[in-house]
């Protein structure tokens, strides 16, 4: 009889265990959908995965237009399955000439100024 029990708690286990690999693969497929959506839309992109500790990781995209995006995956594994599956190049940090590439316009700067220097917020 606890033989019976025990082959059941295994048997529920391993169907949670299916369906959160399931649950990850779809979003990582969602995550990589948005990213080719980014890069069609912009030319082609490039890309950069941040940590953000216990919320995940972060996507930041650079279109070759310089505009500029990000999106946030569950955990770090995920995002690099995102970026790998889109097919876009990724940076290991954020600086130089990858950098370069991002326009920043009048929001990002009154935002930036409003928020360290008293300016104009963006209400």
């Amino acid at each position: 009889m606890a033989d019976t029990a025990d082959t059941q708690q295994v048997d529920e286990a391993e169907a949670e265990g299916r369906k959160q690999a399931a649950r990850a693969e779809r979003h990582v497929a969602r995550l990589a959908k948005q990213i080719a959506s980014f890069a069609k839309a912009h030319g082609g992109a490039e890309g950069q995965i941040a940590y953000l500790g216990q919320r995940g990781a972060r996507i930041v995209l650079v279109g070759e237009d310089g505009e500029w995006g990000d999106l946030v995956a569950p955990s770090h594994a995920m995002a690099e399955q995102a970026v790998q599956k889109s097919g876009i190049t990724v940076h290991e940090s954020f600086d130089g000439d990858f950098a370069a590439k991002v326009k920043t316009g009048p929001y990002e700067w009154t935002r930036m100024a409003g928020i360290q220097l008293g300016g104009p917020s963006n209400a």
